[in-house]
């Protein structure tokens, strides 16, 4: 049995990261201090789902602040490896507060890095996003693809801590995977993501906002299949940069036309104004990922995107009332 530490506990990815974790039988410590950067009901269903497992600790704290690994070291002397989940996330709520990202997805990653270096692990598992390669990337994009043009201070945050683990996996040795997260999907997911958001406008009666034409294309893949990827990715590799997601591809207005028929509603569409941190296209090339990791997605979009509508109709007395940022 290994021990684990998962940053960003109660994200949206973490919750099946650990839930594959615990079913395997490791021990997992989980840290978030459950901010409100989307309705934090979503953090404490997904706390709830996890409370029940024996094998998971949740410690409510943030890693940006003065001492808190200090802390964790007394109590925890080492640990087999860290997945390191938690950050700022969403392209436009950055536009709107960039210090907030940067000190979250730079500073709490240095913090974690420290630690590190200090005897804490000697895996680290960094999460990571396709926003990273900018407004023209080759498609499907591989991980050799230009990355240092991010278009808005997101990425330019999660570049930030990629760079800083490769630093210290020079100067110390530290074993790092950078997993470059593409567009995931998956029941009790972020609000501001585009299925979630059109799931509860669709079912609420509400308008549903697309930006641009509609036309743009994105690459989806479900959480679980994510997660599996993360595990995957805590073997020894040295350095490595990996895709994982964005494989099974889809125009938004063809996505929207798919909620509809599981939600049983026609939609009331508005388009607005495409916005500027926006890209045409995301599309992943995984190649690397099932070489190096043996990595492998198998939800198909069909049957994933079935699995967010029910959820969020089970869910609907509570889930209803989520504001969409």
């Amino acid at each position: 049995m290994a021990r684990y530490l998962v940053t960003g506990a109660a994200g949206f990815i973490a919750r099946a990261v650990i839930e594959r974790l615990a079913a395997a039988g490791h021990e997992i410590v989980g840290v978030d201090n459950l901010n409100d950067s989307y309705d934090p009901r979503l953090k404490e269903w997904r706390l709830r789902q996890l409370s029940r497992l024996p094998q998971f600790t949740f410690i409510r704290d943030d890693i940006c602040r003065t001492g808190f690994f200090t802390t964790l070291a007394d109590q925890y002397p080492a640990f087999d490896a860290a997945i390191h989940l938690a950050a700022r996330a969403g392209v436009r709520q950055a536009v709107e507060i960039p210090e907030v990202y940067l000190q979250t997805n730079a500073a709490g990653t240095l913090n974690l890095l420290e630690w590190s270096r200090k005897g804490g692990t000697g895996k680290l598992v960094l999460a990571s996003t396709s926003s990273i390669y900018g407004a023209n990337p080759p498609l499907p994009t591989p991980e050799s693809a230009d990355s240092c043009h991010p278009l808005q201070i997101y990425a330019a945050s999660k570049k930030a801590a990629e760079v800083m683990a490769y630093t210290y996996h020079h100067l110390y040795k530290l074993d790092t995977t950078v997993v470059r997260f593409f567009t995931v999907y998956g029941p009790a997911g972020r609000p501001d993501m585009v299925m979630f958001r059109f799931t509860r406008w669709i079912a609420e009666g509400d308008t549903v906002e697309i930006t641009g034409d509609g036309e743009q294309m994105r690459g989806f893949t479900y959480v679980d299949d994510i997660a599996d990827g993360v595990v995957k990715a805590l073997k020894p590799v040295g350095y490595e940069i990996v895709n994982l997601g964005g494989h099974e591809t889809i125009t938004i207005n063809d996505l929207l036309h798919r909620i509809e028929k599981l939600v049983g509603r026609k939609a009331n569409i508005r388009y607005i104004p495409k916005h500027p941190a926006d890209v045409d296209a995301n599309w992943a090339d995984v190649t690397k990922a099932r070489h190096l990791l043996g990595w492998e997605p198998r939800v198909p979009l069909d049957e994933g995107t079935a699995h967010l509508v029910n959820w969020y109709l089970e869910q609907r007395d509570w889930a209803r009332d989520i504001q969409i940022p």
